[in-house]
């Protein structure tokens, strides 16, 4: 399926990847440290369609964006190499996950994860041949029932987190006087709804919609215009729905890990220029 042999770059020097209104150096300050990017995208907000820009009085919303890199041959043949990067620079979040690591959070349904092989064209930064047959052969093996008990997982924490957890730490101000004024964490409740609504979704068609159409529904609870016993009601019915979607879904049960751990070892093969 793979046997793509895409052209050695250096991270360092390549100009192929720039955010927008960041220079090359400051993008650079946001990208792993090492192994060579194949795929960045957007996430969060803006790939759904939520993002209030932060000039905005009422934003609260970072630029949130998903990389993907196959790690250098010390990585794998070697001791090892860190799996995840985590950078912040100014509104950008970024978290950057080793092809391994991604495939792992791929077979558990991880719905952030999960996201990214449904991203619309216009939510993609930069991807090579490989990061690209992450998205056309996203119907290999991660497609599966599995991913009723991770969204409604998420959904649970995010339930959870919208009234239990005013004032954690990572809320900025503007969060934290929405909290004030609406007794409950506006934003948790948005992810709750929109989280239900996409594991629905799927396990009734095996489609993930990233970009919302029910997004200025969920822009007006994210405002806080939903009470939160509005807010309980809806996450309520979806819970039900869900559920039925789930005994109903037509879907395989499970991941085929099998099958993806022969497509990971001919991607990282592929990057690393070893014969697949």
């Amino acid at each position: 399926m793979c046997s793509l042999i895409p052209a050695e770059f250096s991270l360092r020097s390549q100009a192929l990847i720039k955010l927008p209104g960041l220079s090359e150096e400051e993008t650079l300050q946001i990208l792993p440290d090492t192994g060579k990017i194949i795929f960045l995208g957007y996430r969060g907000s803006i790939a759904h369609g939520t993002y209030v820009p932060q000039e905005s009085k009422d934003s609260i919303d970072d630029k949130d964006i998903i990389g993907v890199f196959v790690g250098s041959e010390k990585h794998y043949l070697g001791f090892g190499e860190q799996d995840t990067y985590e950078r912040k620079f100014g509104p950008w979040d970024a978290v950057h996950y080793e092809i391994t690591k991604l495939f792992r959070l791929l077979i558990k349904s991880n719905p952030n994860v999960l996201s990214l092989l449904f991203l619309h064209d216009a939510a993609i930064i930069f991807e090579d041949e490989l990061g690209r047959s992450l998205r056309t052969n996203r119907r290999k093996c991660f497609i599966s029932k599995a991913a009723y008990k991770a969204f409604i997982g998420y959904a649970h924490g995010q339930l959870h987190r919208m009234t239990h957890h005013a004032f954690e730490g990572y809320m900025g101000a503007k969060r934290k006087a929405l909290v004030e004024k609406y007794s409950f964490d506006t934003k948790n409740a948005a992810h709750l709804i929109r989280l239900l609504r996409m594991g629905i979704e799927f396990l009734i068609e095996g489609e993930l919609h990233v970009l919302r159409h029910d997004s200025h529904e969920l822009l007006a609870i994210k405002r806080g215009e939903w009470s939160l016993d509005r807010v309980k009601e809806e996450a309520d019915r979806l819970f039900i729905l869900a559920h039925e979607a789930y005994v109903r879904s037509p879907l395989p049960n499970k991941p085929d890990s099998d099958k993806a751990e022969s497509w990971l070892i001919e991607i990282i093969k592929s990057s690393l220029g070893y014969p697949t």
